[in-house]
């Protein structure tokens, strides 16, 4: 089995962390409302079928050809049967010639009518032969992509009660438990800006993430994911870890019908950018995460949230989403008063010209949110199946107010004593994607636009905190395109492996549209940023992959950015 196609669409990808009817097929998806594999797809007895009608009408119209061959021999003799020369018989020779020749016409008639019939037979097997063809590319594709995540729909239908639900490898011990895993380990040298672009080696276990769910009916699933970033959670100087340990998922889905799941409240992912909602090792080529996820959509970005995702016609989903909105705080919980507010002295923007959102996400425990508001997002992934290997999503996010309760600015009131409380802002996002994998080819493109905006910029934080070089505009924009192509390798160490080199230019500006707030227009062109990445991703299985990448970034400072990097990494999703 090939590797699989990365770019079908999400709807149908088992993204771990989300909802799987495990009832319905073991390739279930399991983010973005748990869709079989098999369902939109068309199964194995459908492409028989067809084989069978095409077998079939092809035997029609080779036995109506013989028919009239046979016919036509038939006629032959009449045709060349020489004239009888005696007087008596002329007249009745005449009657035969006569019938003879209006026979000859009939089936003259009848090999016309036949010669119609058999070029309309024609057209209709080769219009049924094209859409054999079709079938058996979207069957292949499907098969593909469940091979990636190491359950193959052929396994499935050749052992449907088969149970490798520990890891895709082991039987589980609780009927309805499945758990499964993906990580990635990351290594090479980087500029560090902090000490005048020197090149310095690293190394960082970057993460290692438990994907347990649970089938409480057929109706009702539990999904989960835990996660362990950078080695671990301690901080003790012998341990030397500095990571940490959370809870990125956890919901239960209440599945009416194909058209609608209700998510219970819960952590889940936030429905913006298909990185965001499927950011495992595997589905992206680069040793990080592509750069509009990094920022402008903070991946991975989780809140409580609540919602109802379902098909609205083949080819086509949504998902809407309520959550807790994103704050414009981004410093830690010692600066979070017991008040709910944050504390005097001055705190860290969530959002600001350098680091985009990458600080604005709420947290998701210990009623610790600065903010009583609410955000809503609305998305649609779309496969249209007049083009095959397409699949793309859009989504737009929207929150009334991201400043976080009792926010304040670096100057006073008149009084001058009393901090200048920050009003609110709102704060849209509009995000869409698409991926491309052209059919019998090993073409891949896929091509992002993300789009930030501030309907009062004046009352952010990072506009208002004596600090000029991480002002933000009205808007941030980002946009990145990326070629790569899939190359076989054959069979190595018992498996048939796939290299896809590949290119990603990424664009992303985030100081646009003016400045607005107490502090000065200290904007270094830091934040006008341009990303050059080429590498190569190897694949000895489609649940593992090899990485090494190299990354040029650019920007508009004086000195430039001095961050650039070589990386390799190992990936795995199981």
């Amino acid at each position: 089995m090939s590797i699989s196609d990365r770019i079908l669409p999400d709807v149908l990808m088992p993204s771990i962390g989300q909802a799987s009817w495990i009832s319905q097929a073991s390739c279930s998806d399991r983010k973005h409302g748990g869709v079989s594999l098999q369902r939109g797809s068309r199964p194995t007895s459908t492409l028989l079928l067809a084989s069978l009608m095409l077998s079939v009408s092809s035997m029609a119209v080779l036995a109506r050809d013989e028919g009239d061959s046979k016919s036509g021999s038939e006629l032959k003799p009449a045709e060349s049967k020489p004239a009888e020369s005696k007087p008596a018989e002329s007249k009745s020779f005449e009657s035969k010639s006569a019938e003879s020749k209006s026979k000859i016409e009939e089936a003259a008639k009848k090999s016309s009518a036949d010669e119609s019939a058999k070029k309309a037979m024609m057209r209709k097997l080769e219009a049924m032969e094209r859409r054999m063809q079709s079938l058996e590319v979207e069957l292949k594709q499907k098969e593909e992509q469940s091979a990636r995540l190491g359950r193959t729909m052929a396994s499935d239908l050749a052992s449907p009660n088969k149970n490798n639900d520990l890891f895709g490898v082991a039987p589980s011990p609780v009927s309805g438990l499945k758990i499964g895993m993906y990580g990635e380990i990351k290594f090479g040298s980087s500029q560090n800006p902090a000490a005048n672009g020197q090149w310095q080696n690293g190394f960082d276990m970057g993460r290692v993430v438990l994907l347990p769910t649970y089938q409480v009916t057929d109706n009702i699933v539990f999904n989960a994911e835990i996660e362990f970033e950078h080695a671990g959670s301690a901080f003790d100087n012998d341990d030397k870890l500095h990571g940490a340990a959370e809870i990125e998922q956890a919901f239960f889905d209440f599945k009416i019908n194909d058209h609608l799941t209700l998510r219970s409240p819960g952590v889940d992912l936030v429905p913006i950018s298909f990185n965001n909602l499927y950011h495992e090792p595997t589905l992206f080529y680069s040793v990080e995460r592509p750069e509009l996820a990094n920022g402008l959509i903070p991946t991975t970005w989780v809140a409580g949230s609540a919602g109802f995702y379902g098909k609205i016609v083949d080819g086509l989903n949504y998902q809407f989403q309520v959550s807790q909105s994103a704050e414009d705080f981004g410093d830690d919980f010692d600066h979070r008063s017991e008040a709910g507010t944050p504390t005097a002295g001055g705190y860290a923007a969530g959002f600001n010209g350098i680091d985009a959102l990458g600080f604005g996400k709420s947290p998701i425990g210990g009623n610790a949110q600065l903010s009583n508001t609410a955000a809503y997002t609305f998305r649609l992934s779309y496969q249209p199946e007049f083009l095959p290997g397409f699949a793309g999503s859009s989504a737009v996010y929207y929150s009334p107010n991201v400043t976080p309760r009792g926010g304040y600015a670096d100057d006073f009131l008149a009084d001058g004593v009393t901090p200048r409380p920050l009003d609110s802002n709102a704060m849209t996002i509009v995000d869409t994607e698409a991926r491309y994998r052209v059919p019998n080819t090993g073409l891949e493109l896929r091509a992002e636009y993300a789009y930030v905006n501030f309907s009062n910029p004046e009352n952010l934080r990072a506009n208002n905190d004596t600090d000029p070089t991480n002002n933000v505009g009205k808007d941030m924009w980002g946009y990145s395109g990326e070629i790569a192509y899939h190359v076989k390798m054959g069979t190595v160490l018992g498996s048939e492996w796939e290299a896809v080199p590949f290119y990603r230019y990424t664009r992303q500006n985030l100081q646009t549209g003016g400045l607005f707030g107490i502090d000065p227009n200290g904007a270094t062109g830091s934040g006008d940023m341009t990303f050059h990445d080429v590498g190569v991703a190897v694949f000895p299985n489609p649940s593992l992959v090899l990485k090494v990448n190299y990354t040029k970034i650019q920007d508009h400072s004086a000195p430039g950015p001095m961050a650039d990097r070589v990386m390799g990494g190992v990936g795995w999703l199981w």
